[in-house]
């Protein structure tokens, strides 16, 4: 399991989009320790989990605010997976 938080610096949104992210985690269970904060030329903010945007491939891929910030039924839907495959690994 792998998600990040990718934000350039003094992003405004990204305590927003980190505050989101550990709310749905504690939601479905899932430990908050996997999440890896990054921070250099990315859309921000972004959350990425498993390789894959919540929000989809960003049309820029560079450093720079995003339009289309991160939301709740979004990364609800990227994190239910892995309550399975938790569920799994702890058979």
């Amino acid at each position: 399991m792998r998600i990040e938080v990718l934000h350039i610096p003094g992003c405004p949104h990204v305590a927003a989009a980190r505050q989101l992210l550990l709310d749905c985690l504690e939601d479905l269970g899932l430990p908050w320790t996997a999440v890896v904060d990054r921070v250099g030329p990315f859309p921000s903010p972004s959350i990425v989990v498993n390789g894959t945007d919540v929000m989809g491939a960003p049309e820029v891929k560079s450093s720079s605010c995003r339009l289309d910030v991160p939301t709740r039924n979004r990364v609800l839907a990227a994190l239910r997976p892995l309550v399975t495959m938790e569920a799994a690994a702890a058979r």
